[in-house]
Order: C-alpha cells, then sequence, then structure tokens
C-alpha cells in the first residue's frame, strides 16, 4: 500500500469518526435523545416538588427530549447567568424575573421567543404581562407567576379599632390608609411596619397607583428620569408615618419583609405591607390563634394601579434546540400546570385560564383579595430601562434610605433621583 493510499484511508477513518462523534454528543445525551438543562429558581418545598414532578411528566411523556432538573437561586441568578453566557454554559430554559431581562436580551444572551411559541401560550397571556418581557422588536421571555404588594393585618386589632375594611372594590385611599395607620397606633404599637431594606422597587411600584411615572422615554428613545408630583405620594406618606405621625416603626425601614414577622406576630405593628406570597411563611409562622388577613394596597389617582416584574421562562440563545426548548415552556404552562406552580409559590398566575380556577378564588388565606388585583397589574417602571441596575444600586436606593430615616428632604431626593441618576443613565444610552 502506497503512503498516499494510507494516508487517504486515515483520512478517511478520522472523518468518519468525527462524523460519529458528531452525532453522538451534539444532541447532549449519549442514546441520541435531545437533552435540555432547566434552571429553576423555585425555593420553597411545594414550588421545588411542584416543578420537579412537572419535569419528570415531561420525561415520561416525551421519550426522545429529556429535560435535566438544575437548581438556581435567587440570590446570585444575575451574576451567575452572566458568567453562564460569557462562559458559554447557560443552561438552555432559564427562570428568572421580568426586571433582569434587559440588559441580557438587548446583550444578545438570549432567544427571541416572538415565533417560537404557540399561539395558545401567546392569548392566554395578557398584553400588559407580555409587554415586561418585550424589548426592541422580540419577546425574551414568558411572564408566568406574579404578585401584587398587600397589606398584611392583624385582624383581631383591625376590629377592635373600628376602622373601614377595605376591600378591592372599595380600597383606601393613600390619605385614608395615612390616617388609619394613626388611629391603630400607641400603646406601644405602631399601626404600620415598612420593610424598607430594598427601597426601590416598592416605592416605584405602589406609585403607578398615584400616577408615578419616573422614567421617560423620549421620541429618540432614550430615557430620562423625572420626580414629578405623581412620584412624591409613596414616599412622602411613609415619610410623614415615621416622622411626623409617628405611626410607622422606624426600625424597620432598614429590614427585610420576613424580620418584621415577629413584631407582627407579637402585636407590635398592626400591619405590614408584603408581596402577596409572604402569606406562606405567615401561615407557617404564625402562632396558633393569631388571625390574620389580607388587604388591597392604597389606592390613588390610577386606582388600584401598581408595578410588577413577573417571574419568567426564557430560553438561552446559544441553545441549539430552541424549538423544543420553547415547546417544554408551553408544556410546564399548561393552565392546570401554571395554577400548581402558582400554588406552590402562593402567586398569581399570569395566564387568564388558570386565574379563573376556583382554588384562587377562596377567602381563605387571603387568595380572592390577591386575585381581584390581577387586573390592576402593570409592568414595573423600570422594565425596559438599561441601566436600571447602577442606577438603583448606586443612586436610588441609598437616597430613598436617607429621605425615609431623615436624613434628606424631598428636594434633595429629587435633586439626587434625578441629576445623579440621569449622569448613569447616559452611560447606557449612548
Amino acid at each position: 500500500m502506497t503512503r498516499t493510499r494510507t494516508r487517504i484511508l486515515t483520512l478517511f477513518a478520522c472523518a468518519v469518526l468525527l462524523l460519529a462523534g458528531c452525532s453522538d454528543g451534539g444532541d447532549g445525551a449519549d442514546d441520541g435523545r435531545i437533552t435540555l438543562r432547566f434552571q429553576s429558581l423555585a425555593w420553597q418545598d411545594e414550588s421545588v416538588k411542584a416543578n420537579k414532578e412537572l419535569v419528570r411528566k415531561w420525561n415520561a411523556t416525551h421519550p426522545d427530549v429529556r429535560v435535566e432538573y438544575v437548581q438556581g437561586s435567587w440570590d446570585s441568578v444575575h451574576d451567575q447567568l452572566l458568567t453562564s453566557f460569557e462562559g458559554g454554559e447557560a443552561p438552555d430554559i432559564i427562570h428568572d424575573a421580568s426586571d433582569d431581562l434587559a440588559d441580557f436580551a438587548y446583550g444578545g444572551y438570549l432567544a427571541d421567543l416572538t415565533g417560537l411559541l404557540p399561539a395558545r401560550l401567546k392569548s392566554d397571556i395578557p398584553q400588559r404581562s407580555w409587554e415586561t418581557v418585550t424589548f426592541g422588536d422580540g419577546v425574551y421571555g414568558v411572564p408566568f407567576l406574579q404578585e401584587p404588594r398587600v397589606l398584611i393585618a392583624n385582624a383581631t386589632l383591625l376590629k377592635k379599632s373600628g376602622v373601614r375594611i377595605p376591600t378591592p372594590e372599595h380600597p383606601w385611599s393613600w390619605a385614608e390608609f395615612r390616617q388609619v395607620t394613626k388611629e391603630l397606633s400607641g400603646d406601644g404599637r405602631y399601626g404600620v411596619a415598612w420593610p424598607l431594606k430594598e427601597p426601590v422597587s416598592a416605592t416605584l411600584n405602589l406609585s403607578l397607583s398615584t400616577g408615578g411615572k419616573l422614567f421617560h422615554r423620549g421620541a429618540d428613545g432614550k430615557v430620562t428620569v423625572r420626580f414629578e408630583e405623581g412620584d412624591q405620594v409613596v414616599p412622602r406618606t411613609v415619610h410623614d408615618q415615621v416622622d411626623t405621625d409617628r405611626s410607622a416603626s422606624p426600625t424597620t425601614l432598614g429590614s427585610g419583609g420576613s424580620d418584621t414577622l415577629p413584631g407582627f406576630f407579637a402585636g407590635k405593628y398592626a400591619m405590614v405591607p408584603l408581596g402577596f406570597s409572604y402569606r406562606q411563611q405567615i401561615e407557617q409562622q404564625a402562632p396558633e390563634g393569631f388571625d390574620w388577613q389580607v388587604l388591597p394596597a392604597p389606592a390613588g389617582a390610577d386606582g388600584l394601579a401598581q408595578g410588577v416584574s413577573p417571574q419568567t421562562l426564557s430560553v438561552a440563545e446559544d441553545s441549539p434546540h430552541k424549538k423544543e426548548a420553547a415547546a417544554f415552556v408551553d408544556f410546564l404552562l399548561q393552565p392546570d400546570n401554571m395554577v400548581r406552580l402558582a400554588l406552590g409559590d402562593w402567586m398569581l398566575p399570569t395566564g387568564e385560564q388558570a386565574l379563573k380556577d376556583p382554588a384562587l378564588h377562596t377567602a381563605e388565606r387571603g387568595w380572592a383579595t390577591g386575585t381581584a388585583l390581577a387586573a390592576h397589574l402593570r409592568p414595573a417602571p423600570a422594565q425596559s430601562v438599561r441601566g436600571y441596575a447602577e442606577w438603583k444600586d448606586k443612586v436610588a436606593t441609598p437616597a430613598l434610605q436617607e429621605y425615609y430615616s431623615g436624613a434628606i428632604g424631598m428636594d434633595e431626593l429629587r435633586h439626587r433621583l434625578e441629576e445623579d441618576g440621569n449622569l448613569v443613565l447616559a452611560r447606557y444610552q449612548r
């Protein structure tokens, strides 16, 4: 055999091995099946169980497309995803929140799902929810769980006080809410405890009810910060409750929501504004006989409107199996499955069919009150603002914390949010 013929046969054999390698490992499975990695941020026991069982159900009925469950964490998801995107190791299906998607979407890390999602899913979720995941002309996630901010109240104290109990049909105004907290205060008790360790999203989202907008997009597409009258109602109410009325606890301003629960159970605070999902912790931790109820947040000029950043499911742009990943997302968010996920997380589904489920309309544990607020939820003001994370961390959080503690006044707060804030945002809009 000549040297040339030997070389040709060797090259041919290598080519055969390379082709075999491509077909064997290219789909991520040794047996020829496609394997998709699904990173979930579910953390409550009920929710983790529901997610894992749905993954098992998918795998049992889709032998050619296997889904591998990967546990993630809300505490580190942004940095973890950024690292995995840049390293080419991102999961195929990504659980996150809509207010974390903008930079990933604009950075080209997430797949545009516009042509991948079935008509059923597109029509079942209302347009206002799709707006939270739309950046430019693309859709970069599916919003599936959301939660309004509500007032969790000590029902016994409310009944004793004789104050009017608000409902979604007849909520308190912000002025009435302030008056009620004064009436509920005294004898070592505060009418309300505001847990504002992370003050920005709570302030901005509740300010939609008073006509607040804060971020204004011009005809050129650039965003500027304007802290106007509607934006000032909520922070001024909190400030006056703490500093003037003494009806809000000053010590909880630097606390997280869970930190306020022991004092709430002990009767130190009559009410605590919290996300809807905190009901699970209250149900589990409240002492025997403690009577609590869910009230709608106060309403302003724009009624009960408030901003939300729904939990989302996205597909990585680098995934070689986008169509199959989108099919799994559709399966996961079938109405019955969406209800199960919502109940597991004590949140509300975005899907209109799921929202009709009787389990979400019971008076028990405040489900009916929360569900009645679903139609009033709007995209969070910062939803599509590039540079929001830096603006929040470096400008808005310290400015609001100082304002709520009384260290600065409203004029200084406005100056810092606008002047300092616009300098930060400008760097992302050149």
